[in-house]
């Protein structure tokens, strides 16, 4: 990549980017820890579920159980994910990735090649800590096959939602730049994914930049979809959710239509998905409970929707904004499987993302 030759400057002062980062940071592992539980679940199985515990409509992370069915009998007491039992960010392939690329850019800055994503997955990240399209790009790589082709090769998952949780981090070191964002984004999904696998990704980078400027949902939606294709079929699933936030307030009402154009996609493409994630931004108002457990309650992958709605949500808002009920228990800690990556606090994440971001505008400038 040729050198940004100009970064243009935010209105925020030092203390609020680092405010926004720490932010997204913490909504990131807020939203992905509530929808862990209940990943792969079908919305009418997590309101089933709901019911049976009296918490419906969804309004704190998932509980336990005293005597769960067959079907629930992972809510129990001694699940780490359920509310009352957590006391940090558990280990989730969404967070890894955020880690991971955070060192890319740390070892590389702004200048990384897809090369060097293959490199830095081989070297940090264990393969049994990969799925769908990673685990195809991960083999490619071990056996020789240079990006692009490691997003083809024997690759049926090239469109799931894989790239658009890795998302993250390039947003974050591009605030109010979602053109940046858009390019190393790129750059990143392009080891594993093609055409709307990819558009996923840069779409939400995008949305992240964007949301350090500007707390309008529509139009940080607008920005994501400024940087991908006007006519994929991404690009027509979210201007879809878009006009029916605008016909009604009931995020239901925009399920039901999500379900009907898109329902027939696998739980874990990413199409689907992104429908929820806008859905759960669109009918949230401003608030970050509502938008991530709409986002949740909406299923299908609802680790990484949560995550994407909290950690956009979460940049909006900052971190001294996050409710206490949604952070606090986190403790500042998180785990990752990243291998040779031991800081576990998550404001020293965010605040190593904070310096490579300064370090980045510096340079490129």
């Amino acid at each position: 990549m040729d050198k940004i030759k100009k970064v243009r400057e935010t209105k925020l002062s030092d203390g609020e980017l680092y405010n926004k980062i720490y932010g997204g940071w913490l909504g990131r592992c807020a939203g992905c820890l509530l929808g862990k539980p209940v990943e792969g679940w079908k919305k009418e199985k997590i309101e089933k579920f709901l019911k049976l515990a009296r918490t419906y409509p969804l309004s704190n992370y998932f509980p336990s159980l005293s005597h769960p069915k067959k079907e629930y009998q992972n809510f129990t007491r001694e699940n780490n994910c359920l509310l009352g039992n957590i006391t940090h960010m558990v280990r989730d392939d969404d967070l890894d990735y955020t880690v991971i690329g955070l060192h890319i850019l740390e070892e590389s800055g702004l200048n990384f090649t897809t090369e060097d994503v293959g490199s830095q997955w081989l070297t940090h990240l264990p393969f049994n800590s990969v799925f769908t399209a990673e685990k195809i790009a991960y083999k490619n790589l071990v056996n020789g096959i240079k990006p692009p082709e490691t997003a083809t090769f024997k690759n049926p998952y090239q469109e799931w939602i894989g790239a658009q949780i890795r998302a993250d981090i390039w947003g974050y070191v591009a605030p109010g730049l979602p053109e940046l964002a858009a390019e190393l984004a790129e750059r990143d999904a392009s080891l594993s994914h093609i055409k709307n696998g990819i558009y996923g990704e840069v779409w939400v980078a995008s949305m992240i930049s964007a949301a350090f400027i500007t707390d309008r949902v529509g139009d940080i939606i607008q920005t994501g979809l400024s940087k991908i294709p006007k006519n994929c079929r991404l690009s027509r699933a979210i201007y879809m959710v878009l006009e029916e936030g605008k016909k009604n307030t009931d995020w239901k009402k925009t399920y039901t239509k999500i379900k009907r154009e898109y329902g027939s996609y696998h739980p874990v493409h990413t199409i689907n998905n992104a429908a929820l994630v806008a859905m759960g931004l669109l009918h949230c108002k401003g608030n970050f409970e509502k938008a991530i457990c709409t986002a949740v309650m909406g299923g299908w992958d609802t680790d990484c929707n949560g995550a994407t709605v909290g950690s956009i949500m979460g940049v909006i808002l900052g971190a001294k904004k996050l409710p206490k009920k949604w952070v606090a228990c986190l403790n500042d800690q998180m785990e990752t499987n990243i291998v040779g990556i031991k800081e576990r606090r998550i404001s020293a994440l965010a605040q190593r993302t904070y310096k490579i971001m300064k370090k980045l505008r510096r340079n490129y400038a």
